[in-house]
């Protein structure tokens, strides 16, 4: 159940992160306020928006970032610690010529 949540919210904030970088203007796009296309009467005043819009921004990435970690926290559940190499087959190697002998 919990990993569903977070799968869900996940995915919604990764949306809302595509449609909030696609909604906000370039850097470049400040020339079109002398051609009459400025912000200066729009709601949240003349550079509000961008503002909002970037802090916005900036918390759906947070957001994010907290839900991935969470589910790569979540992935790394592992019920049994054990080796790769335990698990490969074991094999004799032949003695050629008999014991080795001590002096």
């Amino acid at each position: 159940m919990f990993d569903n949540l977070i799968y869900v919210l996940h995915i919604v904030v990764c949306l809302i992160i595509i449609g909030l970088v696609l909604v906000q203007q370039g850097k470049g796009a400040s020339i079109g306020a002398s051609f009459g296309q400025g912000a200066s009467g729009t709601v949240f005043g003349a550079a509000g928006k961008a503002n909002f819009l970037a802090r916005l921004t900036k918390w759906m990435v947070v957001l994010f970032f907290i839900t991935s970690l969470v589910m790569m926290f979540n992935s790394g559940k592992i019920t049994a610690s054990k080796s790769v190499i335990d698990s490969l087959p074991t094999q004799e190697v032949p003695v050629i010529g008999g014991a080795p002998t001590t002096n």
